[in-house]
């Protein structure tokens, strides 16, 4: 059978190709990285954990859950208030930009988009929204870990281009037992 003796060789030609095909990363003895494994992508790793959050007059205004997702890629922050309140934000290092971005949206139907950095251990975001009579409005939120494991959160914002700032909240995170 001629026909098969030439199915059977290329039929072997093909497996010693898959064959090398498989190996040829084990022979460089490379093992691929994980495209978030930079120090850059965990400079807001700070921020997880489950949290008891107060204001400044430390009362308790709600719980926050931060969790490391998309294969440590991503921090999704789920907030709920002490009332009806909530909100979920997705954080990320852009890697192109050296830049972390933030993306806010709420049950209140708020959007709110941030990017900044790390400076001086403190994250500190910050970006532009139509205000409620449609003037550009400036927002800054700084997260610095403290001494004692917990997290401040300051949300400022500001009305002529960040001359002046009024605080929003003023927030700390501690861990919930």
């Amino acid at each position: 059978m001629p026909g098969f003796g030439t199915f059977r060789r290329a039929w072997t030609g093909v497996i010693a190709a898959l064959g090398l095909l498989l190996t040829a990363g084990d022979a460089q003895g490379q093992q691929p990285q994980a495209p978030c494994a930079t120090e850059a992508h965990h400079q807001f790793d700070f921020w997880l954990g489950t949290w008891e959050v107060t204001n400044s007059q430390e009362k308790v205004v709600g719980t926050s859950h931060i969790s490391s997702i998309l294969d440590g890629c991503v921090l999704l922050e789920e907030w709920q208030s002490s009332g009806p309140y909530s909100g979920k934000s997705l954080n990320i290092y852009d890697a192109a930009n050296h830049t972390w971005h933030q993306t806010w949206v709420d049950n209140g139907g708020l959007l709110l988009e941030l990017d900044g950095q790390l400076v001086d251990g403190r994250m500190v975001l910050q970006g532009l929204r139509p205000g409620e009579d449609g003037t550009a409005v400036l927002h800054r939120i700084t997260w610095e870990p403290l001494p004692d494991g917990g997290v401040r959160q300051t949300w400022d914002s500001s009305t002529d281009d960040g001359q002046t700032w009024t605080t929003r909240f003023d927030g700390r995170y501690k861990p919930k037992p």
